[in-house]
């Protein structure tokens, strides 16, 4: 398969609630997001743009082979932010853009490549990523995100709660996974033409989206389609608190 033609956008919130000042702890001695638009890079993105609130990032990515946006402090999402960068970048309405989070330090390259591939390849206007659950805690966990997919690959519900709901397996026990039965967690990365990434942006929030507090149901809420495709490749856990910092920090002195 050929490699297709995109870019790549970092939102990075420098004021996160959970881990403040986020995009610049240091994991290896290097800024997190540092990492993070590394594998940008070598996923082959045409250009990486790290859409920024804090000049600090700024200055901490500079000479790196990324171009920054300063963007407002106000925003409410990642989706919005991106949506202003867009706007700094000049790209035009046909540009694929993957929206990698800040806090994927070892995103594989692999799986940044085939979102992009996905969406160029489809006729839905997202894109994202699944893999397959292997374990009861993750299924039951509301902080592992489920999707249902309809036959030809588009994500048909997004969810917190364990979907679909065996009913007659756990009736009888819940200790474990059912047999003859897969469920897929959503990997959190996006892929979007410059036109719908705008569109998106301009939504209202929908009535699923603020139960779940997952803003890709405004998409599916709306009528829209999302592709979801099989992850060619695991994506580590990301950086959310000072005990993600300390695993990561872990792994990369584990893996090199």
């Amino acid at each position: 398969m050929t490699v297709p033609d995109f870019v790549v956008a970092i939102p990075a919130r420098y004021a996160a609630t959970r881990l403040p000042g986020k995009p610049l702890r240091l994991l290896g001695g290097e800024p997190l997001v540092l990492h993070v638009a590394r594998r940008a890079l070598a996923a082959g993105a045409r250009e990486v743009w790290v859409a920024a609130d804090d000049p600090r990032i700024a200055e901490a990515l500079d000479g790196q082979g990324v171009r920054v946006a300063m963007t407002s402090a106000d925003h409410v999402s990642g989706t919005d932010r991106l949506a202003e960068c867009a706007r700094i970048a000049g790209w035009d309405g046909q540009t694929i853009v993957v929206n990698l989070q800040g806090d994927e330090p070892f995103a594989p390259a692999a799986g940044i490549r085939a979102v992009a591939g996905l969406l160029r390849d489809s006729a839905a206007e997202m894109a994202t990523l699944a893999a397959p659950i292997t374990d009861i805690e993750t299924l039951l966990d509301p902080n592992a995100v489920k999707v249902v997919r309809t036959q030809n690959g588009d994500a048909l519900y997004f969810s917190r709660a364990p979907v679909p709901w065996p009913r007659d397996a756990f009736a009888t026990s819940r200790d474990r996974l059912p047999r003859d039965h897969t469920w897929l967690r959503h990997i959190g990365i996006y892929c979007y033409r410059v036109d719908f990434l705008q569109r998106f942006a301009a939504m209202p929030a929908g009535r699923l989206e603020r139960m779940e507090s997952l803003e890709q149901l405004r998409v599916l809420e709306t009528g829209y389609r999302i592709a979801v495709g099989l992850a060619p490749e695991p994506f580590p856990a990301g950086v959310d608190t000072p005990a993600d910092l300390e695993r990561a920090e872990a792994r990369l002195a584990s893996h090199g």
